[in-house]
């Protein structure tokens, strides 16, 4: 059994750069905890880039698991039963091998709590017939593994070999009566890279083994395009952007193949909300374009429990939270409620999350068929090289 990572000392946690020394951060599909950083596997289109922690491939601790479950559990932003957790998900894989054993402890310590909240774990690693007993001890969590396949298969892209995660998939999918979900996390899409026919038809095999398929696009940041640039790395848009980006050409193949065999869905919490048999978290099915690629009955689920919060009932709940106390409602249809007055997309997300409501910041305007989604051009190739 492998050893608990040391907990780094004051002193180093000090020098980390100001986002990376918060252990716990509001993303969209969830309240996000990440007290173990550091990741070997290398991936360039990684979100650590963005923490100015790319460098940092030795995982390490910031603080135990008991403190970190407690800081979790404690966040003004957690609502026991309703926020949706992710669990090291961003400065890490959980289930590298000298990571696990934090991992698993944490589902332990939340089960215990007798907690009904959603709980996903992401990784691409192998996951042991040890793992998956200590997962299927687990009674009260909604835990959804998401396995990441992209079949990206240039290595100064994506070094770390698919055949690990593929595995997993298998093995777990055998287990009978699971009392967890799993999901193929079919990302990051990219043109030229895995877009083929053959990329898209083995994909397809993988759904095969999972309660549910998520494809979604690439998240193009600045610091990756850096990245890309400095290592030689071929750019695959003209520009970065905010948003994931996948092409709608691309998007319209995958449909072409899949949409009437296969559970296949465009938003993370829209697969991690079927699989357990609820409707969708993060409010979506106002966003009728979403939607039409959803199962007949999920829609009906998620329409039973769609409700248009009035600017009184979101004034309540932001009352909460002092951070959002300047909060104004522009408008609010029966797709979204646009607000202004937030610091950041956290506070958006937890009033998201509480209500089963899109809020939209109006900074940010969310156009029809690129909800959360960006469109730029893609890089054209050099007629000399």
């Amino acid at each position: 059994m492998e050893k608990n990572l040391p907990i780094i000392e004051s002193s180093q946690l000090e020098k980390l750069p100001e986002r990376a020394r918060d252990p716990i951060e509001y993303r969209k599909s969830g309240l996000s905890l990440n007290h173990i950083q550091g990741c070997p596997l290398d991936c360039a289109y990684c979100i650590r880039h963005s923490y100015d922690l790319w460098d940092q491939r030795r995982p390490k601790a910031l603080m135990s698991d008991a403190m970190a479950v407690n800081a979790l559990v404690t966040h003004p932003y957690f609502t026991a039963h309703t926020t949706p957790l992710q669990l090291l998900n961003r400065d890490t894989d959980p289930f590298l091998q000298n990571v696990k054993q934090h991992t698993l402890a944490v589902l332990r310590d939340l089960d215990r709590r007798s907690l009904r909240n959603h709980v996903l774990v992401i990784t691409r690693c192998k996951i042991n017939s040890q793992d998956l007993i200590q997962l299927n001890m687990l009674r009260h969590i909604k835990l959804t593994i998401l396995f990441t396949y992209s079949g990206i298969e240039n290595a100064q892209i994506e070094p770390h070999p698919a055949r690990a995660v593929i595995e997993s998939l298998k093995t777990t999918s055998s287990i009978p009566d699971r009392n967890f979900r799993t999901i193929l996390y079919w990302r990051p899409l990219v043109p030229g890279l895995n877009d083929s026919g053959e990329h898209i038809d083995r994909a397809g095999e993988l759904a095969e083994y999972a309660d549910a398929t998520v494809y979604t696009g690439l998240f193009y940041r600045r610091q990756i395009a850096a990245y890309y640039e400095a290592n030689g790395i071929p750019e695959p848009y003209s520009k970065t952007a905010r948003r994931k980006i996948i092409p709608h050409e691309l998007e319209s193949r995958i449909l072409d193949r899949y949409v009437s065999t296969t559970p296949l869905f465009r938003k993370t919490s829209c697969a991690v909300s079927y699989v357990h048999g609820l409707p969708d978290y993060n409010g979506h099915y106002g966003i009728r374009e979403l939607c039409d690629i959803c199962p007949v009955h999920q829609r009906e689920i998620c329409a039973s429990a769609h409700r248009v919060p009035s600017p009184e009932v979101i004034h309540a709940s932001a009352r909460q939270l002092k951070e959002i106390n300047g909060l104004t409602v522009k408008k609010i249809t029966s797709r979204a409620a646009v607000v202004s007055g937030l610091d950041s997309e956290q506070p958006r997300y937890y009033l998201q999350h509480r209500l089963g409501f899109q809020i939209h910041d109006i900074r940010h305007p969310h156009h029809i068929h690129l909800h959360g989604r960006a469109n730029p051009e893609r890089k054209k190739a050099n007629p000399d090289s």
